[in-house]
């Protein structure tokens, strides 16, 4: 009878040990499924914070098909419109970065927004994601302006009464209408009877600007200005 019991406490200590055996290996076996979890999960919160960033950053075709307009969402020029054409013309690296994509011809930088432009071959997907890339990146390093700084502003040049007139109705009227299509017109020049303007940003090499030049701005200053007579661009 004592061999029965001691056979019987041998077996019954034997299955504890296998249960906690069991216990143990099914708790690795979970700890680990938490683990690859947990590396999923962070994986895919990364994924997502870098689409939320990206969708910061919204592009908006214009009347252009070479000119792409990209909007941040934060400042971009605190001093004013500037145009770069090439690296020669800054020394920031940003803009370096960017003009230096294959076929980008041109940088337009207005308060919020900027504008590349293109040459006719290169598509656009090839470019959009890398200034995508270049403005996440510096935003993200904590930066607030691209431009940020303010220039004395020149008032030596000396107008006279029309041409003030037409500078603002440029200013108030037709600038703002120009840069919601990511580009920008400026005064020039009154002579005989002509205005002459700077077109700018998407505005510059547009198939469709002489005719918003001839049928809206050259309209409009008539109309307001009896002494303009043509509207020119340069």
């Amino acid at each position: 009878a004592a061999g029965i019991r001691d056979a019987q406490e041998s077996r019954g200590l034997g299955d504890v040990y296998k249960r906690q055996k069991q216990g143990r290996r099914n708790r690795r076996k979970k700890n680990k499924r938490n683990e690859e979890n947990n590396r999923f999960l962070n994986s895919l919160n990364l994924r997502i914070y870098g689409y939320i960033r990206n969708m910061f950053i919204q592009t908006q075709e214009t009347p252009n098909p070479n000119s792409l307009k990209f909007l941040p969402g934060k400042r971009v020029s605190n001093d004013g419109p500037y145009e770069f054409l090439n690296v020669n013309q800054t020394e920031i690296p940003l803009l370096k970065n960017i003009l230096s994509i294959n076929g980008v011809t041109g940088i337009f930088l207005s308060e919020d927004f900027l504008s590349i432009n293109k040459i006719q071959d290169e598509k656009w997907e090839n470019i959009k994601h890398i200034v995508i890339s270049h403005l996440n990146e510096f935003y993200d390093e904590g930066n607030e302006f691209i431009i940020n700084k303010k220039s004395e502003l020149d008032d030596s040049n000396d107008y006279g009464e029309i041409e003030n007139k037409i500078i603002k109705i440029l200013e108030t009227k037709i600038r703002p209408a120009v840069a919601r299509d990511g580009g920008d017109i400026t005064f020039k020049e009154f002579k005989d009877g002509k205005v002459t303007v700077m077109l700018k940003g998407s505005c510059s090499g547009c198939p469709s600007s002489t005719l918003t030049l001839k049928q809206g701005v050259q309209n409009l200053l008539c109309h307001y200005i009896p002494e303009v007579k043509e509207v020119l661009a340069v």
